[in-house]
């Protein structure tokens, strides 16, 4: 029973690793016999989806190596292990499995302080992005390339593919006043580079303070049209909101409106940044509205739900049922995801009139600015409640962001 066991479970592995086309970069350095790291003093910053195509995560894979030390653990938001809920601030503790000191970069810092860097030759990255600037993770890597510019201490990136793809890049660049770690540097919404791509961008384009010295260790087998379905990796949630590979192409099509806590995104439900929803709409109208604007690459059919539970107290995460539509991406390639919230604001405006979105709820105006990298954005779409307004100011940087990161680019 034991032996029969053992090879099922054998086989569950092997299935795994045959189904990959693409090796991430974890995998290429194992590969490698752990070349770069020999003899050094090793510091991770991961999360559970740091792993390779067999599932086992990074950390193991280091703390196993021959002839590395790991010495430390880095957690992002949620934590090294993915213990913690978004926004938590996460503390210094030990990793139980290997005895590792972990670090937290989402509590009292989110930049290693010199202290946290005094015994590691080098800083090693290993996190599935989602390629969305308000998705912090690219933050992390930012200010640990930074700090590691700071204290002589080298960087690496074990690469992984941009879920959507390398060629979507939508939205205009942050703007000086509008920093912050939901927009930390200078690059579109969405941003079409992988991890190693953007690190190699920031490191060069002097968007970090000093110069990192930088290694990134690509991955074999991926190219720039690969979606995350299309590498046959095993998707591992980087954040508990992000539960698929699709789930990449719905954060970018309704996280900014979510900041403005009046709609339900499907936060709360088996849908996350799928729907646009509201106690006060009509399904079947929003639905009906929605497809006769024929946006490109996407459907939408009618939805009432009562969300599961509420993560906090927000207007759109009370267990009220609300109304509204389920987005579907039938083409990710030819669908505008940013613009799609605006539409639906388009829509909601038209229909209803009466209700004023922005002045709803005129605290979170911050918030949404932010995310946006600008005020421009919110302030030309709340003059008519139309997406022509805005159009030209949200696509003024993507051709040019374009073609300036194209000189990072690791595969084609």
């Amino acid at each position: 029973m034991k032996r029969t066991l053992l090879t099922i479970l054998l086989g569950a592995v092997l299935t795994l690793a045959a189904g990959a086309i693409v090796k991430p970069g974890i995998e290429v350095l194992r590969d490698g016999g752990f070349a770069p790291l020999q003899g050094k003093r090793v510091g991770l910053v991961t999360n559970p989806s740091g792993i390779d195509n067999n599932l086992k995560s990074t950390v193991d894979i280091l703390h196993e190596a021959p002839g590395v030390k790991l010495v430390a653990l880095f957690g992002p938001e949620h934590g090294v292990r993915g213990n913690a809920h978004a926004g938590d601030a996460v503390g210094d503790e030990t990793d139980p499995a290997t005895g590792v000191k972990m670090y937290s970069l989402y509590g009292k810092t989110h930049k290693p302080t010199a202290e946290m860097l005094r015994n590691i030759d080098v800083l090693v990255y290993d996190i599935q992005d989602i390629g969305c600037r308000s998705y912090t993770f690219y933050a992390t890597m930012g200010v640990c390339m930074e700090a590691c510019a700071e204290n002589n201490v080298e960087f690496m990136v074990l690469d992984r593919p941009n879920p959507l793809g390398g060629n979507k890049v939508e939205g205009n660049l942050v703007e000086e006043g509008y920093f912050s770690f939901v927009s930390k540097y200078a690059i579109p919404y969405l941003y079409g580079l992988t991890p190693g791509e953007l690190a190699r961008f920031l490191n060069e384009e002097g968007h970090i303070k000093g110069h990192a010295r930088l290694t990134v260790i690509p991955m074999e087998g991926w190219n720039r049209n690969m979606k995350f379905r299309d590498t046959g990796m095993p998707w591992v949630l980087p954040s508990p909101q992000i539960p698929t590979p699709e789930s990449a192409f719905y954060y970018p099509l309704s996280g900014i409106l979510g900041e403005l806590y009046i709609f339900n995104t499907g936060i709360g439900y088996t849908l996350p940044f799928q729907l646009f929803c509201a106690t006060w709409a009509d399904a079947e109208k929003v639905a009906k509205a929605m497809n006769a604007l024929n946006l490109p690459g996407l459907k939408f059919r009618p939805i009432n739900i009562k969300p599961f539970f509420a993560l906090s107290v927000d207007v759109n995460q009370e267990r009220k049922e609300v109304h509204g539509v389920q987005t579907y991406i039938t083409d990710v390639d030819k669908a505008n995801l940013t613009l799609t919230q605006f539409y639906f604001l388009q829509v909601m405006h038209e229909l209803y009139p009466e209700v004023q979105i922005f002045e709803q709820n005129p605290k979170r105006y911050a918030m949404f600015d932010k995310v946006c990298g600008t005020k421009e954005i919110r302030e030309r779409f709340c003059k008519r409640y139309r997406v022509e307004d805005i159009i030209p100011y949200w696509t003024k940087d993507a051709e040019a962001f374009r073609l300036r990161s194209a000189k990072y680019y690791l595969y084609q």
